[in-house]
C-alpha cells in the first residue's frame, strides 16, 4: 500500500544527514520544555512553522512512547519517561566533568562544583572535593533555590530579566544567611554585575564564612555552571583574580567536549 506523501515527508532524511522526523520530535520537545512543559498544537505550530497534521502525527507517536501526555484540557505537557532519561544523562553529565573538576581543585586548590538549572532549581550533579583539611562539600544531587548561589547567580545572568522576576516570584526569596539577596530588584542588580565581570560570586549568602565563584558553561546543551567554594579566608578578592581565569578556561574546554559531534557513520 502506498505511503501518504506527508508521511513520506516525515521519515526523509534531513540536510544534515539525519532522520527528519526525529530531529521534529526533538524540536517540539525542546520547544515544549522552553514554554514551561504545557503546550497547545496551534502553539508549536507557530513556534516551529510546522504544519498542524504533521505535529498531531508526531505528538500522538511521542504519547504513545510515554514522552508526552495529553491533558483533559486537550493540551500537551512532558511526560514521566523523560524524568529517567533526564537523571541517566544528568549522572552522565557529572562523570564526564568530573576531569575538569579535578583540573580546577588542582589549579586553585578549593572545591569544585558542577551545578544544572532543573526547573526553578539548582541542582549539583558532580563534585570534586579540595584537598585542604578545611574544605566545602556539597552533596551530589542536593537541590537549592538560585538567588543564594553562585552558580545559581551565573545560570540565570543568561536568561531575561522577565523569566529571572517570574521564577523569583514562583521560588520566593528566603534568607539562607543574613547576606543572602532578598529582593528581586537586588538581585537583578547582581546579575547585572555577573554580566559584567564575566563571573559570579557567593559571598558568604549560602553559608557564613563560605565565598564561592562560579561561570557558566558556555553553549552547554543544557544549562550548566561550574564553580568552586572555599573559606572566606582563602578565596579572597586577591585569590578571585588568579582563580577566575581558570574557571572561565575550564568552561570553555568542558563546553568543547559536551559539544556534540556529527557521526561519521
Amino acid at each position: 500500500m502506498p505511503t501518504s506523501s506527508a508521511s513520506t515527508t516525515d521519515s526523509v532524511k534531513s540536510a544534515g544527514g539525519g532522520v527528519q522526523s526525529l530531529e521534529r520530535a526533538f524540536d517540539l520537545l525542546e520547544r515544549m520544555a522552553d514554554a514551561g512543559g504545557e503546550v497547545g498544537l496551534s502553539e508549536l505550530s507557530v513556534s516551529s512553522g510546522l504544519p498542524l497534521p504533521t505535529i498531531h502525527r508526531l505528538m500522538r507517536t511521542l504519547v504513545a512512547c510515554g514522552y508526552v501526555r495529553q491533558q483533559p484540557n486537550r493540551r500537551y505537557a512532558l511526560g514521566p519517561r523523560l524524568i529517567r532519561l533526564g537523571e541517566s544523562a544528568s549522572r552522565l553529565l557529572g562523570t564526564w566533568a568530573r576531569p575538569y573538576l579535578a583540573r580546577l581543585v588542582e589549579e586553585t586548590g578549593e572545591t569544585a562544583n558542577m551545578a544544572l538549572l532543573d526547573g526553578d532549581e539548582i541542582v549539583y550533579v558532580a563534585q570534586v572535593p579540595s584537598k585542604h583539611s578545611m574544605r566545602m562539600f556539597t552533596e551530589v544531587g542536593r537541590r537549592v533555590l538560585p538567588h543564594s548561589t553562585g552558580v545559581g547567580k551565573a545560570l540565570l545572568a543568561g536568561f531575561p530579566d522577565d523569566e529571572v522576576r517570574a521564577l523569583l516570584g514562583r521560588t520566593g526569596m528566603p534568607a539562607a544567611t543574613e547576606k543572602t539577596i532578598t529582593t528581586p530588584d537586588g538581585f537583578l542588580a547582581a546579575l547585572q554585575d555577573v554580566r559584567r565581570a564575566g563571573y559570579a560570586v557567593d559571598d558568604n549568602e549560602q553559608e557564613i564564612g563560605v565565598r564561592c565563584l562560579a561561570v557558566s558553561v558556555p553553549d552547554s546543551p543544557t544549562a550548566a555552571a561550574i564553580s568552586i567554594s572555599g573559606p572566606a579566608g582563602r578565596v579572597t578578592e586577591t585569590a578571585t583574580d588568579r582563580i577566575v581565569p581558570v574557571l572561565q578556561q575550564v568552561a570553555v574546554e568542558l563546553s568543547d567536549a559536551l559539544a556534540t559531534t556529527t557521526p561519521t557513520a
